[in-house]
């Protein structure tokens, strides 16, 4: 099955119906990492197309709706991966093993709670200020540099727990044809917002070696939940940035 890999894709990073059939073998989960950008082209799609239905709406209600649909539309599975990188790098006081373990333990601390009503406080902020100034592009441009970044990230960064579902994809990925999608992903964010798309992506780029420099002064290099919080951070940086530079 030749989609397979994009099917892996949508089941993993999103909440939509989408059901494998069967256990997918380690190559195909590599593979899967080459899908994520469009992924996230498909949550920029679907999100702007919600936002022309929502244009007469109060411009608040407008930017909540938008950013409940973008998480629903993730499961909060990367805000669940920020979170958990939250904890563990205060709680983890600069030692590896602490803030590893930090990481697995499914609590959520005050940090954690603190981090993500933040980063989610900024998204909204951000959002809004791009409706008003109909600049609603970075609704495409967020969703698909995050996703990107994280098929950086398991190019270029080891992965330090060993077995499960990541090892697999850091394993698997085809490094080549990795690199080409993200060149292809770059010059797409190019082509549909122009100098917006060089200054995000400059933003991006140095958000991913800034918090990978983390990753790997702190772990070594890089967990599920570190990925995530990544993405999250990025798509954040990508929305403020647009939005400054538009008002």
């Amino acid at each position: 099955m030749k989609l397979l890999p994009l099917w892996i894709a949508l089941q993993f990073l999103s909440s939509l119906p989408v059901r494998l059939p069967g256990m997918p073998k380690p190559d195909e989960l590599g593979r899967s990492l080459l899908f994520y950008p469009l992924v996230g082209g498909l949550f920029g799609l679907l999100l702007l197309g919600l936002n022309t239905l929502l244009a007469n709406a109060p411009s608040l209600l407008h930017a909540a709706l938008l950013l409940t649909v973008w998480v629903l539309l993730s499961g909060g599975l990367h805000l669940d991966g920020l979170a958990d990188s939250a904890d563990a790098w205060l709680g983890g006081f600069g030692d590896r093993e602490r803030t590893l373990s930090i990481m697995k333990d499914p609590r959520s601390g005050p940090i954690a709670v603190v981090t993500l009503v933040l980063v989610l406080l900024l998204k909204f902020c951000a959002v809004l200020a791009l409706i008003e100034s109909h600049h609603t592009i970075g609704l495409l441009l967020a969703p698909v540099i995050g996703r990107s970044a994280m098929l950086g990230l398991f190019l270029s960064t080891p992965y330090v727990r060993a077995g499960g579902l990541g090892q697999a994809l850091a394993d698997h990925v085809p490094r080549t044809a990795g690199k080409q999608v993200l060149v292809v992903s770059a010059m797409g964010c190019l082509l549909v917002a122009g100098v917006g798309g060089l200054v995000v992506l400059v933003t991006a780029v140095v958000g991913f070696y800034g918090l990978r420099g983390l990753m790997i002064r702190r772990l070594g290099g890089s967990t599920g939940d570190t990925a995530g919080a990544m993405l999250e951070l990025l798509e954040m940086g990508v929305l403020v940035v647009l939005a400054i530079c538009r008002n």
